[in-house]
């Protein structure tokens, strides 16, 4: 069975506010990179806005998480690497400074920026806060959604 795509909405009429996730997790600089890799896992996350009294200073990634243990840690097992995640600071291995986006910015716009900066996520920021979060996923089970309903 042949599924016809229906047509999707110009990027105008869909901002980042629609489709971003709220009442994100987020962590901060001072905390371990053992706590981080903890609360992705528990919570299915890749992505973690890292905050300092409340300001976003960066995001952690899995591939931040992954990048500092294979580059410390190659040949050492399961103990030491996570003795080593105890003791390192977000702070040291974040992207930082965060590239951010408005809520009313279009999801091409955001779409773009991601492609062109080759990063899986965007904090949204309204009125200097951390409003919520925009990932690759989002913007791609947009589009899915769009073309396939249902999916």
């Amino acid at each position: 069975m042949m599924i016809e795509p229906v047509s999707v909405p110009a990027d105008s009429e869909i901002r980042v506010r629609d489709i971003m996730q709220t009442g994100i997790v987020t962590i901060s600089a001072g905390d371990t990179l053992s706590t981080v890799e903890d609360i992705m896992t528990l919570g299915g996350l890749r992505h973690i806005p890292v905050v300092r009294g409340g300001t976003l200073v960066g995001v952690v990634s899995e591939r931040d998480l992954l990048r500092a243990s294979l580059s410390n840690l190659t040949g050492f097992g399961h103990e030491e690497r996570r003795a080593f995640l105890q003791v390192v600071e977000i702070a040291r291995v974040m992207s930082t400074p965060p590239i951010v986006i408005s809520p009313d910015a279009e999801i091409g716009q955001a779409a773009r920026l991601l492609a062109e900066k080759r990063i899986g996520c965007l904090p949204v920021i309204e009125e200097g806060k951390l409003a919520g979060l925009l990932t690759e996923t989002d913007v791609l089970r947009y589009i899915a959604g769009s073309w396939y309903p249902g999916l």
